[in-house]
């Protein structure tokens, strides 16, 4: 691909996560909710669309870039014996991240990702690209959270761009499932 096509496509995955935050943004303050985000692969990227939007401290909290497993356990909680079991590119220790978030942060919707971006890191088991997802709102009746998993393809600017996508398309789609307050 020519470097101006590249450019280009890169620009517009960008401008493309600009707008599903700003439609997050949207939602979150039309119900007076605030997000925070743990992000292990995307390293950032996530809080980096959030935060490139003006008004964003109005529903944005904060966000943790917890890339090591030793960062997942000291600011979020996650339980080494999990990290063990299971591996950082997990729905446990995605639902550990997202939960452990939502504890340390005076919010009511938290996100998390972790991955496998490559290109190296893959195993036959957890191959490039696989990519956990967990989302958690807090509401009257305490915390309720889900995980899922994408294997994605392309290279590491690829596999990132489309984990932070999914991730804001994902808390999008809970958010606006709850009711506004009235």
């Amino acid at each position: 691909m020519p470097e101006h096509a590249a450019t280009a496509a890169a620009d517009l995955g960008w401008q493309q996560l600009l707008a599903t935050a700003g439609e997050l943004g949207n939602a979150l303050l039309h119900r007076q909710w605030m997000l925070a985000c743990a992000e292990s692969c995307t390293g950032g990227l996530v809080a980096a669309a959030l935060t490139a939007l003006p008004g964003s401290s109005a529903w944005f909290e904060r966000a943790l870039v917890t890339y090591s497993n030793a960062a997942k356990c000291e600011l979020l909680g996650v339980p080494q014996a999990l990290l063990h079991r299971h591996g950082a590119v997990s729905e446990p220790v995605a639902l550990a991240m997202a939960q452990g978030v939502l504890e340390h942060a005076p919010v009511q919707a938290a996100l998390a990702i972790t991955g496998i971006a490559g290109p190296g890191g893959g195993t036959a088991d957890k191959p490039v690209g696989l990519v956990w997802f967990a989302w958690a709102l807090r509401g009257p009746q305490g915390v309720r959270a889900q995980a899922q998993h994408v294997l994605w393809p392309g290279d590491r600017h690829a596999v990132r761009m489309a984990a932070a996508q999914h991730a804001l398309r994902g808390m999008l789609e809970r958010v606006l499932r709850q009711a506004p307050p009235r």
